[in-house]
């Protein structure tokens, strides 16, 4: 069995106004946000966490790219776009990647965009 998590990070403070979590076969949320939700000022800036598992880690991918796909938070600004950068690039996918992956694959591609 195979897992990949992410966590999704909330920016500022703000209301949630509408969300839809994924869910289904192999996809665990942990979270205890809802629609209406106020950010509190001390708050942890994790508010959620998604873990997808497979029998493999094609199949982990696969899930993980569907349940961000899926996932709608909106009223306040997330990283969840920005998982989903990470989660569809080709070397990620192919294992391709260490500790400078962010600084050589994301933060290089956005610049040039």
């Amino acid at each position: 069995m195979q897992k990949i998590q992410v966590r999704i990070l909330c920016h500022a403070l703000g209301t949630i106004t509408e969300i839809n979590l994924p869910g289904g076969n192999g996809i665990r949320i942990d979270t205890s946000i809802y629609s209406g939700y106020t950010i509190p000022p001390n708050y942890d800036s994790m508010i959620a966490k998604i873990i997808a598992y497979g029998v493999s880690r094609n199949e982990a991918i696969s899930k993980m790219k569907r349940a961000l796909e899926e996932l709608v938070i909106e009223g306040v600004d997330t990283n969840a776009d920005f998982l989903f950068d990470i989660i569809k690039n080709p070397n990620f996918i192919r294992g391709n990647f260490d500790t400078s992956f962010i600084d050589k694959e994301m933060l290089l591609n956005s610049n040039e965009g």
